[in-house]
């Protein structure tokens, strides 16, 4: 049985309860309600709550069907395969939905195959490729996981910072964004609107953390953005300037934002995709192990959706928002 929740009380709780992913947040839903998608939100019971999802929808210009994305989901409960196919279903009677696409948070050793009627799709939106810290690890197991020159980095680093703190305020919102916008101007990837970060900020609340380190001035010269739950901290975008640059000041902050998170009982932090570049570099300086997430798995829902895969491969999400806009740490 299908139930939709339109309480954001009950829908957190139970995402919470149930080890979500901060991507299934009510608060996340509602940032993308005001952004060109449409939010929907059930729970699947029987004989008890089996799982949930919070489904993002987008309809498919003159063909009378959306698309349905299930971004770091579903939140898995008693029963996976029995959960798909009811989601499946009602994407397809209730959403007119051509295809449900999700993106669970599963390593692929937690599950390597799905139930019959789910294809692997190479369309992405989140990478699967990651770095997963188990922070029910001691801090010592942490450090002792990370090269030793790298260690000293973060001791000299934090050492050498004026100061590691939230940025709480309007105005600190602010000045983390001109810091975001220098970031993203050299190294050259592309932006949503500052009104976008700041209904990040406003509709998840208390889990949207944006730590910076901040200089004498009371300027920030580098910044992590994390979306939180009790289950995982997940880094959504990050910054630095040349000050920091110069200071190393992303060690410190990235150890901060690690033993912060651990410190406040959460259970694991996602540094979100790792690539062949720069910014995947100094991620792996965290671990020496990388992680695999099972992938995008579709669901088609009609014959429209292998015409559309064919057609449009790169337009098939749109903006394909958190793909093309990779502001990451």
């Amino acid at each position: 049985m299908i139930k939709e929740i339109t309480n954001n009380v009950e829908w957190d709780e139970f995402v919470t309860s149930h080890g979500g992913h901060p991507l299934q947040l009510w608060g996340w839903g509602e940032l993308k309600s005001l952004h060109n998608w449409h939010v929907h939100r059930v729970i699947v019971e029987q004989k008890g709550v089996i799982g949930g999802a919070q489904i993002l929808t987008r309809p498919v210009p003159g063909v009378g069907k959306a698309i349905a994305y299930i971004p770091r989901g579903p939140v898995i409960g008693k029963d996976m395969d029995e959960l798909l196919t009811e989601i499946a279903e009602y994407a397809r009677t209730s959403l007119r939905a051509m295809v449900v696409t999700i993106e669970p948070h599963l390593e692929q050793t937690d599950r390597t195959t799905f139930p019959k009627g789910w294809r692997r799709s190479s369309n992405h939106i989140l990478l699967s490729h990651t770095l997963l810290l188990d922070l029910t690890k001691t801090e010592e197991e942490l450090l002792a996981d990370i090269p030793r020159k790298r260690r000293y980095d973060i001791r000299k680093s934090t050492e050498n910072v004026h100061e590691i703190r939230e940025a709480t305020t309007p105005s600190d919102i602010d000045k983390c964004l001109q810091l975001y916008h220098h970031t993203a101007e050299r190294a050259g990837f592309k932006l949503h609107s500052d009104q976008y970060y700041r209904d990040i900020a406003a509709k998840l609340g208390p889990a949207s953390r944006l730590i910076a380190v901040w200089n004498e001035t009371g300027e920030p010269i580098a910044m992590t953005w994390l979306a939180v739950t009790p289950a995982v901290a997940f880094e959504l975008y990050g910054g630095i300037d040349e000050e920091g640059t110069k200071l190393r000041a992303n060690f410190a902050l990235k150890w901060h934002c690690i033993t912060e998170m651990k410190r406040e009982g959460v259970r694991e932090y996602d540094f979100n995709g790792l690539l062949n570049d720069g910014i995947s570099t100094f991620k792996r300086n965290f671990a020496s192990h990388e992680n695999e997430l099972v992938g995008t798995w579709d669901y088609p829902l009609s014959s429209l959706y292998y015409l559309w895969e064919k057609a449009l491969p790169l337009a098939k999400w749109g903006a394909r928002t958190l793909g093309k806009i990779r502001g990451r740490s």
